[in-house]
């Protein structure tokens, strides 16, 4: 039996299944003593909050800080007083049992998270689901099952991974897993990668047609799943996994070589971070700079307040000093959409990726933004920065907040501070609008950086989390190689560098076309490094560029893909 699914983190398994099959709760309306109701409901609680930190605990030695912040988010809502107060306000009006009212609770706020059809929402409606469903286990006595007992290789099949089921994995012996929902930007699928453990998610069927013990073949190398296969096919998947493993090391050799084509054309592949930490990562991986340093996390993990500026400047610095003069692209604050903080108040959108986030926010709230950019503008005494602000939509956006940027720069100067000789100030590309202006942008920015998830999804007038509109994710779809063209035309025209941060700046299918396009910097997570290093020299930009002009040409993705892939033969 063979399933398709998604590759969404790369590599071979063979071992056997581990169906995750959570407790199957059966609940239902119950008279009840109030005050008995309300001290288990108390009780659980307490559990629910000590069981989540338990498992932010064992996770934080494999997972970043930025990953983490999902236990956070968790503990947030478990220790939420209005959430808590609706089920015991429910107990006491009705007299009714303490897992009845949580589930009617429960039921409510997912509801109306899931009704509001944006990312954010969406996924606190999935951490609702995931605390409550604890919390009401808690409440009756049923067990989760423990995966940090696991003590046998395992593929692990569930029907999708929580981001509390992914932090317990032990790699060791869970050597990968299969969930019939996801796509490549799920939490499992990001927390897959990190661990650097195999994942196909996306496979319709396989909870229906694998079992508890059954061998599984898990290929996350062309997203397929392989149940009770012959010996003659074991023996053929060891084999390829030998050889994965062999051209896995074998990468190794790349971490100190150059990232150039056959035929002498030189581009810069550089890792993405989330938090200072991750810098080690990138180095290991012989990344020649940080394409994107998200610094919403910085603020997303303080607890009560925006991060101060000498907060800032510290976390600015230590990256800066750790990249020993490699460039270091860093993002100004890019909240709102799916990222929020605790401490601050958004308005009520009807759609918030299309509305007061990121740059918007910022040169709204210029207290905030020249906070970031004094502590940037300090950390530049240390290394290489690039400073790029995101979500630019018109020139004087830019120019508002490059003014804004030089007036910081020069009070500090006034000040005696030492700063760095020159900070590149760019921007980000992934607005359809400012890649057609892009020409014009690049008299005025020092770079660009093309944010492809975005641009994807706005292109496209699709959610890319939406399953229902999934297939409307294309990044090589013709349309968007040529706003991609343009920003790297727009740059080059003024001499500018042009780079990409988005996931398709690691996707190997898109790497020949992006090279043949002129793309100079190709920014990705740190595992992917070496991979896209290898790809790199082994192609030739000449016939790359002859490549990329075809593919512009075409009609539809797949169009693009079979090009793409025969080329590559």
């Amino acid at each position: 039996m063979v399933l398709k699914g998604i590759a969404a983190s790369q590599g071979i398994a063979i071992a056997k299944v581990y169906k995750l099959q959570q407790p199957v709760l059966t609940i239902s309306k119950q008279e009840a003593n109030v005050e008995e109701e309300l001290a288990k409901l108390e009780k659980a609680f307490a559990k629910t909050i000590s069981d989540i930190e338990a498992i932010k605990d064992r996770a934080s030695a494999n997972l970043s800080e930025e990953e983490l912040a999902i236990f956070d988010a968790h503990l947030m809502m478990a220790n939420d007083p209005e959430m808590k107060g609706q089920i015991e306000q429910m107990i006491k009006d009705q007299s009714v049992n303490a897992e009845y009212a949580t589930q009617e609770v429960a039921n409510m706020m997912v509801a109306m998270f899931e009704s509001m059809d944006n990312d954010y929402f969406k996924e606190r409606a999935a951490d609702v689901k995931d605390v409550t469903f604890r919390l009401q286990c808690n409440i009756v006595g049923a067990v989760i099952p423990d995966l940090t007992a696991i003590d046998e290789e395992v593929i692990i099949v569930a029907e999708d991974l929580t981001p509390s089921d992914t932090a317990q994995l032990n790699k060791n012996y869970t050597k990968g897993f299969a969930t019939a929902i996801g796509g490549r930007t799920s939490h499992s699928a990001i927390m897959a990668r990190s661990l650097e453990i195999p994942a196909v998610v996306g496979c319709k069927g396989i909870l229906e047609e694998a079992n508890h013990g059954d061998m599984l073949i898990l290929d996350a190398v062309e997203g397929k799943v392989i149940i009770n296969p012959s010996d003659e096919l074991v023996k053929e998947y060891l084999e390829k996994k030998a050889k994965f493993e062999e051209e896995k090391e074998a990468l190794k050799v790349l971490v100190n070589q150059k990232s150039v084509t056959v035929d002498g054309h030189e581009v810069e592949i550089a890792g993405n971070i989330g938090t200072p930490k991750d810098v080690d990562g990138v180095l290991t991986n012989g990344g020649e700079g940080v394409g994107l340093y998200r610094t919403e996390f910085l603020y997303m993990d303080s607890e009560n307040d925006f991060p101060s500026e000498d907060e800032q400047f510290e976390a600015y610095k230590t990256v800066l000093e750790h990249m020993e003069g490699k460039k270091v692209v860093i993002r100004t604050l890019d909240i709102g959409g799916d990222k929020r903080l605790n401490y601050f108040t958004f308005p009520e959108e009807m759609n918030p990726f299309l509305g007061y986030r990121a740059i918007r926010l910022c040169l709204d709230r210029t207290d905030i933004f020249r906070t970031q950019l004094r502590a940037l503008i300090r950390a530049s005494a240390y290394g290489r920065l690039c400073i790029m602000f995101p979500m630019i939509a018109t020139l004087n956006e830019f120019r508002n907040a490059k003014a804004i940027f030089e007036e910081e720069k020069a009070k500090l100067v006034a000040e005696g501070v030492k700063i760095g000789d020159k900070i590149e100030v760019g921007m980000m590309i992934e607005i359809p609008a400012a890649a057609v202006l892009a020409d014009k942008f690049a008299k005025e920015a020092d770079f660009f950086s093309i944010g492809t998830n975005d641009l994807v999804q706005y292109s496209m007038a699709a959610d890319r989390m939406s399953e229902k509109v999934s297939y409307l994710y294309q990044p090589l779809n013709p349309s968007l190689l040529r706003l991609i063209k343009m920003a790297i035309d727009g740059a080059h025209k003024e001499g500018k560098w042009c780079g990409m941060c988005g996931e398709m700046a690691g996707d190997e299918l898109a790497a020949p076309v992006l090279l043949g396009l002129g793309l100079d910097e190709f920014s990705m997570s740190a595992s992917s490094i070496l991979r896209a290093r290898k790809m790199i020299r082994s192609l030739s930009k000449a016939e790359m560029t002859e490549l990329a002009a075809k593919a512009i040409e075409l009609e539809t993705m797949d169009d693009v893909v079979e090009l793409v892939k025969n080329s590559l033969k």
